[in-house]
């Protein structure tokens, strides 16, 4: 089995709601099981991003913090409607 391709968004240094909409903008050019790598220095993300994959029906990998940053990785599911933020 391959591993799903890992893409990379750089969301630091925005503020709320610019890294969820961000994110939600990378996924969209994405495929089901792809993997998006967000990097924030907004906490808000901690709680933002995994409530709109919850929403979205995507898969919230991973969240933790590294040194004041935090790195969100979110495996990609198929939409269960197309609403916007």
């Amino acid at each position: 089995m391959s591993e799903s391709p890992l893409h990379h968004l750089d969301a630091r240094r925005l503020l709320c709601p610019i890294p969820v909409i961000r994110t939600q903008n990378a996924i969209r050019g994405l495929q089901s099981g792809d993997l998006l790598r967000v990097l924030a220095t907004d906490p808000g993300v901690m709680h933002d991003i995994p409530a709109w994959c919850r929403i979205h029906g995507h898969e919230l990998v991973s969240a933790e913090t590294v040194e004041g940053e935090y790195h969100l990785c979110i495996r990609v599911g198929r939409e269960p409607h197309s609403g916007a933020l």
